[in-house]
């Protein structure tokens, strides 16, 4: 699954089984390890689930505390005040072709404001997708680590916002993590409907076109070099830059 790589965690590693192979698995190192992993360990909800109940019109408080570790870029932490309502467009300019978003801040305000916060500041600008995952029943590319290893981050975490019912269709942007709660900067796009385990935040859904677009990455294929599935795209992909609005 999108396992964040291995947020330099021994257990990272070992906790990424899942099949999304998204930056958020437990060792980013495996090109994002899978999410799934570590994240499959745990479907139980955490108390940052609570600030995606805000109500629409208000704004809820989030943390974002150190993770321990170097950022793979210099970035501020985002505001602890997030915007708890409505929803957010955003766009990934690649190498390939425009990802349209629609980041669901009513729902996950402190996923969004964290990704909106790193998209302004530049921190996704030129950096390649480490991982593309793409079998039967799981399809998805994982990005947002700046060094290209799977292993790198923002330099914090911040907690799920979970409802323990989610899927991950073809369409679902989601958080890659090492496990409950340790979610950071990176994130994977699910391009074909996937099995998962309801660990990994879903903030938001991809545009048609930008379904087009990752399934020409896909197309062109992986090194296999993932032992939980996929690997290294054979073409490169970069992200180029994030808009938001």
């Amino acid at each position: 699954m999108p396992h964040v790589s291995a947020l330099k965690r021994p257990a990272a590693a070992l906790a990424c089984l899942s099949v999304l192979l998204l930056a958020g698995c437990g060792s980013e190192d495996d090109g994002v390890e899978t999410a799934t992993d570590q994240s499959s360990e745990s479907t139980s909800e955490s108390p940052s689930e609570s600030p995606s109940e805000s109500p629409a019109g208000e704004t809820t408080t989030c943390e974002y505390p150190a993770d321990g570790q170097e950022p793979a870029r210099e970035v501020e932490a985002p505001d602890t005040e997030a915007p708890a309502e409505g929803t957010v467009a955003a766009t990934i300019t690649t190498n390939f072709g425009d990802i349209g978003l629609t980041l669901d801040a009513a729902k996950t305000p402190c996923t969004v404001n964290s990704f909106v916060s790193l998209a302004e500041q530049g921190f996704y600008d030129d950096t390649p997708c480490p991982r593309i995952g793409d079998q039967e029943g799981f399809g998805i590319l994982q990005c947002g680590d700046p060094t290209g290893t799977g292993t790198g981050g923002a330099g914090y975490s911040f907690a799920d916002e979970l409802t323990g019912d989610e899927t991950y269709p073809a369409g679902t942007l989601a958080m890659a993590n090492a496990g409950p709660d340790t979610n950071g900067s990176q994130f994977f796009l699910v391009f074909r409907d996937s099995q998962f385990p309801p660990s990994y935040t879903a903030f938001g859904t991809i545009d048609e076109a930008g379904l087009a677009v990752i399934e020409e990455i896909a197309a062109e294929g992986n090194d296999a070099s993932n032992p939980a599935g996929g690997g290294k795209p054979n073409k490169e992909v970069t992200i180029e830059s994030v808009t938001v609005g």
